[in-house]
């Protein structure tokens, strides 16, 4: 198989590293670089010793699949050129920026019998993948709550904000922990720096018997690097660092009612390894054998589509002030 890697930006060379790497394991027969900036990516093509393109409309006689690793509102034309002309598609999240336009890549996906995978690489996380697998056992007991922070300082992009940027990671994330969508979110926004980019962001997800609050912000110097969930059970509570991809902790601390009076349980906590994978290399690898096997992706161009959905009812939250509810139904 013969790989285009679309877009040699900061992700865009992290996914040319990749699939070189795939290329000397012989997952890959060929790896091929594109990018506008041709000083870019030749200097990253000679450093490879690969070859290397600036439009990739010459992509689509060469290689069997690509990753689009460009600008979001760069996607939904570069992936529905290739879809519609033969070649497989893994494009980086979001999907796109707007819900037509990601369901479009969709359907052009389906139409042409081709497959699609979305950069929701989380779901490669190795560490959140082993507490999936603790929450599909029941091992937490019902999920009460989820809370997430991603913190950062630094200037807002001038493209799309927080929302686009990380909560689409956040929410897709409870999507595939809990396994549903929320009925209902709320969202608060504000913006600083750039008028039109919001660089904080406040949402609160309702699933009916549990809630999820996501804080997002590009403005807070105060942890570093700061990107983590916790995850509260009526049996046991699970945190995870993102930045230690194979280590999570678990709390074994629960209320019990006894005699009619409410007891706290804490029996202390554990700290748990997982496999040492890097979630890049696993979210291509999927991509290249869900081709090979013709199955769909973990990350799939579905759940792409409908993350970037959730992301306008998020979007209307914050336009409206109110919490808006979701049509389940709608999303599929």
């Amino acid at each position: 198989m013969k790989l285009g890697v679309i877009g040699t930006g900061y992700w865009g060379s992290n996914h040319a590293r990749v699939a070189v790497e795939l290329e000397e394991n012989n997952l890959l027969e060929e790896v091929i670089l594109c990018d506008l900036d041709e000083d870019r990516v030749a200097e990253l093509a000679s450093n490879y010793g690969i070859e290397f393109v600036t439009d990739y409309r010459e992509l689509i006689s060469r290689v069997d699949a690509a990753v689009i690793a460009t600008p979001s509102h760069t996607h939904r034309d570069i992936a529905i050129t290739l879809l519609s002309n033969g070649v497989d598609c893994l494009v980086e999240k979001p999907l796109a920026m707007h819900s037509d336009a990601a369901l479009e890549i969709v359907d052009t996906a389906n139409q042409n019998d081709r497959t699609l995978a979305v950069g929701h690489i989380f779901r490669y996380h190795p560490a959140l993948q082993a507490v999936k697998e603790r929450l599909d056992r029941g091992e937490l007991g019902q999920i009460k709550y989820l809370h997430t922070n991603r913190y950062s300082f630094r200037i807002p992009r001038e493209s799309s904000g927080v929302l686009h940027q990380l909560a689409v990671h956040d929410i897709d994330i409870y999507r595939y922990l809990l396994g549903e969508h929320p009925n209902q979110i709320f969202c608060a926004t504000n913006s600083w720096v750039r008028d039109d980019v919001e660089e904080t962001a406040a949402l609160t997800l309702n699933y009916g018997n549990a809630i999820g609050t996501i804080n997002e912000s590009w403005q807070v110097p105060v942890f570093g690097k700061s990107r983590e969930i916790i995850i509260v059970g009526t049996e046991k509570s699970i945190y995870i660092d993102y930045l230690k991809d194979v280590e999570y902790e678990i709390f074994n601390s629960r209320i019990r009612r006894e005699d009619g009076e409410y007891r706290a349980i804490e029996e202390g906590q554990t700290t748990h390894e997982t496999r040492n994978a890097e979630p890049l290399r696993e979210e291509v690898t999927d991509f290249i054998m869900a081709i090979k096997n013709n199955r769909a992706p973990l990350a799939s161009g579905q759940v792409g589509a409908e993350a970037v959905m959730l992301l306008e009812r998020a979007a209307e939250s914050e336009r409206t002030n109110k919490a808006v509810s979701v049509d389940v139904g709608q999303l599929r």
